[in-house]
């Protein structure tokens, strides 16, 4: 199987992380002592294929012939390694939406049902997850992807709750009717019993004809599985997992 369908990265990509990992945690592949189960290079592998295609654990552990504690171990240890060692590549989103037209929506990312914690529950899309918003620009680039709020947040809340109102020009933000009253750029609603104006709908049309970028970059952004089906790990690990997609999103974009 290509390393790429494996990790999500291609081979010169893969190769960066593995070096910028291993000049953080020097003593992985340690000469003295019981060696570990995974050299640092199998290990960020399969913690890369944990978060590129969310297959279980014993799956994982049967492809690298370890046993699913190690591979449960590498999980918990790695995640946050190689999330910390692609940071730099998270941009400052005012200084990388400055002078840009940005659009932002809001993206549910799935978990399992937490019987404690029922704030999950998103009415809008019947299952439970988590809020993300995400901003890019006009080309689709990436400008920023904010940390969860819980799925029951309507994202005219998400965005100001997160922060994200703090760090655009919302006067040239563009956002569908979710986002009213926030002061970004959204489409007219239709008055009860009444019609849109001609040129409302007109100005509605050339909206919707540029925020299609933005679903695009989400649909990119979930292709790394662990973001677009159920969250298996334990509840408490899921903001470093999101941190690790973010920063490999961005390190792929910029790479």
């Amino acid at each position: 199987m290509r390393s790429q369908r494996i990790t999500g990265l291609t081979c010169d990509q893969f190769a960066t992380v593995v070096l910028r990992v291993s000049e953080d945690i020097p003593d992985w592949d340690r000469h003295s002592g019981r060696p570990r189960a995974l050299s640092l290079t199998r290990a960020i592998k399969a913690t890369l294929m944990y978060v590129k295609n969310n297959v279980t654990q014993e799956l994982i552990a049967e492809a690298f012939d370890v046993s699913q504690p190690t591979v449960s171990r590498t999980i918990a240890a790695l995640v946050p390694a190689v999330a910390d060692a692609l940071a730099e590549f998270v941009p400052d989103p005012v200084q990388a939406g400055a002078g840009r037209v940005l659009i932002v929506d809001g993206s549910l990312h799935p978990c399992w049902s937490w019987r404690n914690h029922p704030e999950l529950q998103s009415g809008k899309h019947h299952t439970t997850g988590h809020n993300h918003q995400h901003v890019v620009d006009l080309t689709g680039r990436l400008i920023h992807v904010s940390d969860p709020t819980p799925g029951c947040t309507h994202d005219a809340k998400a965005v100001t709750t997160t922060g994200v109102l703090t760090l655009i020009d919302t006067t040239n933000t563009i956002a569908d009717k979710g986002y009213i009253g926030t002061g970004l750029l959204t489409p007219w609603r239709k008055p009860p019993g009444g019609q849109l104006l001609d040129w409302q709908k007109e100005f509605n049309t050339q909206i919707n004809q540029l925020r299609y970028v933005v679903e695009r970059s989400i649909a990119n952004f979930k292709t790394w599985r662990i973001m677009h089906t159920d969250y298996r790990r334990p509840l408490h690990s899921y903001l470093e997992t999101f941190r690790l997609v973010r920063a490999l999103a961005f390190f792929k974009q910029d790479f």
